[in-house]
C-alpha cells in the first residue's frame, strides 16, 4: 500500500493518523504499513525512530477523545495541500482532536518527504505550528 497520488497521499494522512490514535491494531503493522523498517522521521527538529514513534501511540490513545474522532464533528484531519512530484511528497494540513478531559489540540504541519521505489515512506522532515482555537 504506497504513495503514487496526491490523493493517495491525502488518504494516508486521514488514515495514518487516525489508526494510530484510536486503532486496536498494532502501531508496528501500521508502521510497517506506510513506512519502510529504516524510516526517518523528524518533527521539529526531534528524530523519531520506529520504537518511539510505537511508544508515542499509547499516551496518545490514552488520551484522544475516540467517540469524538469518530463523530465527524468536526474533521480531524483537514488536507490544504497534498503535492507528489516523482518520489517527492509534501503536504500543508491541520490536525484538530479533541482530549479525553475536554481540552482541543490543534497543530496546523507542514510535511516534507521522500518515499522509497514501493511508495513507502523513507523520510518525514515535518514542523508543526500549536493553534489556538476557540
Amino acid at each position: 500500500m504506497g504513495i503514487s497520488s496526491e490523493h493517495d497521499l491525502a488518504d494516508f494522512l486521514v488514515t495514518y493518523t487516525r489508526d494510530m490514535a484510536v486503532s486496536d491494531e498494532d502501531p508496528g503493522t501500521i508502521l510497517d504499513r506506510y513506512f519502510v523498517p529504516d524510516f526517518e522521521y523528524r518533527n521539529d527538529g526531534l528524530v523519531i525512530d520506529r520504537q518511539r514513534m510505537i511508544d508515542h501511540v499509547r499516551p496518545v490513545r490514552r488520551n484522544v477523545d475516540a467517540a469524538h474522532m469518530a463523530s465527524g464533528d468536526r474533521p480531524a484531519v483537514e488536507i490544504h495541500e497534498a503535492l507528489l512530484s516523482g518520489d517527492r511528497i509534501a503536504a500543508r494540513w491541520t490536525l484538530r482532536t479533541r482530549l479525553r478531559k475536554g481540552k482541543t489540540f490543534a497543530a496546523e504541519i507542514y510535511m516534507f518527504g521522500h518515499l522509497a521505489p514501493d511508495g513507502r515512506i523513507q523520510r518525514i522532515d515535518q514542523i508543526t505550528r500549536e493553534l489556538t482555537e476557540d
